[in-house]
């Protein structure tokens, strides 16, 4: 990636509006999603729960992380069935480069990006851009045969990090304040409501657009941040901020020669070399029950309420070489083993304290570990509220694998006899003890580190994604579609190939949104075929300022006004392809977009 240039550019409401317009009228579609991927929910069942005392439909959402950054990263995730969305966390620090590939999902999962990758006033309006457009994809009248006439409530949930002197900078009070009252950015954005292209929102501009984004916070803090901080912090954002806040804890809790052991010995990855000093300056277990105490009752003198979150990732050396830096973070299968058997623990040290079947008290618990379609219904049976996803949208499918877990846990529930989450779950309590076990978390934890391993074990995460011995090019490929859904962006897009031409192999063709790529690698590493989609494809430009900004390392891209391709440092011969395609009847998500428009009214 060019140096000194934004690694995303955010797409204006007006564009992503008539993205979603053209898309729809073209290929039944929204950012790609196909409507056999929208969640639908049954009348029957309800996967209702409160979170921190607001009701949410579901009980899954993207993690904060790369599916939760972008106005369309939302409202994919909308679409596939999450009612909880937990935004990427938002630091004073909004200039990081991040070394790139930042992904690395060949096997169980790791990553070196833990931030926004946008300003904070950048993070202020995507945040705002994706509620506004929830709010009108939910009166939008195609909609209804596919999401249902009640969609149900969701709940935005904001993360800042890290550290007291960032979070009470005015730069991070204001992205706060701004996600309490939205009002000034609303009023901003109505006028692109109107003008965006197709007109099929324009009814929609006057809509009563609710101000009130968000008033919940997942505390994030730095591996090491003292427990004194922690406290600090927390305190600060429900005095100051009058939030309820949830604060995201470690699986170094449970000590290095436990992790150590699950990781390396019981789960066989024996080249995953788990940093011991991590674990030395990490917030320590005793001491950790004693905050979580102490936060919770000061929560609760103030009116307040307090939740934790398990897990962080955990930090790791980068021994494999495909991410840069020294250190990465590991996620996936064994994160799971790993933060389940935290909530084991705690739940033991916190009798009656934990929002969880079997203890019954008021803290409430979300989750974020290697959650799958096969093992979200055990995790939801232990209690914790939400379970949040990362690793698994990463792979191919994307959102497009949230319906299959949401259709599963209905499944499960209607067949159980039930009708509601909270009555199969004390069921699920209940089976559990008379099974021996204390708790549905106990259970769980039995099984996964017992007879039901095999998903965790490297044994059953060794397998590489499939390649073949084919060198990727601009025209034509496999066309497996992986490099659309894996992209957590949708910064990819599939076209039908011109009938008759013969440079056009295959039967679409891809293109890459530029403004939306930042390069984290996770099409080169599904991508069957030799190379990288990001760079080989034909590269999309609306913003001439960016375009410029990589003139001396941009070698695929196309600059659009209307969706005319008026300069090119790709192949001469490509661009007349490249307009083929994008004036066919499929034809060109971008078409209304004018130069500048995707950068101008993407930031603040």
């Amino acid at each position: 990636m060019a140096e000194a240039t934004p690694p995303l550019t955010p797409m204006s409401l007006a564009t992503l509006l008539g993205r979603i317009d053209h898309e729809w009228t073209s290929r039944r579609k929204i950012f790609d999603l196909p409507t056999a991927r929208f969640w639908q929910p049954d009348p029957d069942i309800d996967l209702g729960f409160d979170f921190l005392g607001r009701r949410c439909a579901t009980p899954i959402g993207p993690a904060a992380g790369p599916h939760s950054q972008l106005a369309q990263n939302i409202v994919l995730s909308w679409l596939g069935g999450s009612r909880l969305f937990e935004l990427k966390t938002v630091q004073i620090i909004d200039d990081l480069e991040i070394a790139r590939p930042c992904i690395d999902m060949q096997t169980i999962g790791y990553n070196i990006e833990w931030s926004q990758e946008l300003t904070v006033p950048q993070s202020l309006t995507e945040y705002v851009k994706a509620s506004m457009l929830l709010e009108m994809l939910r009166e939008w009248e195609p909609l209804v045969e596919f999401v249902g006439t009640d969609p149900g409530a969701h709940v935005f949930d904001m993360s800042v990090g890290y550290d007291l002197a960032g979070i009470s900078d005015e730069k991070v009070a204001s992205f706060i304040r701004g996600m309490r009252d939205a009002s000034t950015e609303i009023d901003q954005l109505r006028t692109e409501i109107a003008g965006a292209a197709g007109g099929a929102f324009a009814h929609l501009a006057d809509l009563d657009f609710n101000p009130h984004i968000s008033d919940t916070l997942t505390l994030s803090t730095f591996h090491g941040c003292p427990p004194e901080e922690i406290e600090s912090i927390t305190k600060h954002l429900i005095d100051v901020h009058d939030l309820d806040v949830i604060v995201k804890l470690n699986p170094t809790l449970l000590g290095y020669d436990t992790v150590a052991g699950i990781v390396n010995d019981e789960l066989g990855y024996t080249d995953v070399p788990v940093k011991e000093q991590a674990f030395a300056d990490d917030l320590q277990f005793d001491r950790g029950i004693e905050l979580i105490g102490e936060l919770n009752d000061y929560a609760k003198e103030r009116g307040k309420k307090f939740g934790i979150k398990l897990t962080n990732t955990l930090v790791v050396d980068n021994q494999k070489g495909f991410m840069p830096d020294e250190t990465m973070y590991l996620s996936g299968p064994p994160l799971h083993v790993l933060a389940c058997t935290l909530l084991d623990t705690l739940a033991t040290a916190l009798p009656g304290q934990l929002d969880v079947p079997g203890h019954k008290g008021d803290i409430m618990v979300s989750f974020s570990a290697g959650i799958t379609k096969d093992n979200l219904a055990d995790a939801l049976a232990t209690g914790v509220n939400p379970a949040t996803v990362c690793s698994d949208l990463l792979k191919p499918g994307g959102y497009g694998r949230l319906k299959p877990m949401l259709k599963n846990l209905t499944t499960d529930i209607r067949e159980s006899g039930h009708a509601d989450l909270l009555s199969w779950r004390a069921a699920r309590q209940a089976t559990a003890v008379a099974g021996g076990h204390s708790t549905t978390a106990a259970q769980h934890v039995a099984a996964i580190r017992g007879d039901g391993i095999g998903p965790y074990h490297l044994s059953g995460n060794e397998k590489l994604p499939r390649e073949v011995d084919n060198e990727l090019e601009m025209f034509g490929c496999v066309a497996c579609n992986f490099c659309v859904t894996v992209c957590p962006n949708d910064a990819f897009t599939n076209i039908k190939s011109l009938a008759g031409v013969d440079a056009m192999n295959g039967r679409q063709q891809y293109l890459v949104f530029a403004e939306l790529c930042n390069e984290c690698g996770n099409c080169m590493t599904f991508c069957p075929e030799e190379g990288d989609p990001a760079f080989i494809k034909p590269r999309l430009y609306t913003d001439p300022e960016l375009f410029a900004a990589r003139a001396s390392t941009e070698t695929q891209g196309y600059l659009l006004a209307d969706g005319k391709v008026i300069d090119s440092r790709g192949p001469d011969p490509s661009v007349p392809l490249i307009q083929q395609l994008l004036d066919s009847e499929a034809g060109n998500p971008l078409a209304s977009a004018a130069s500048g428009t995707s950068a101008a009214d993407g930031a603040s």
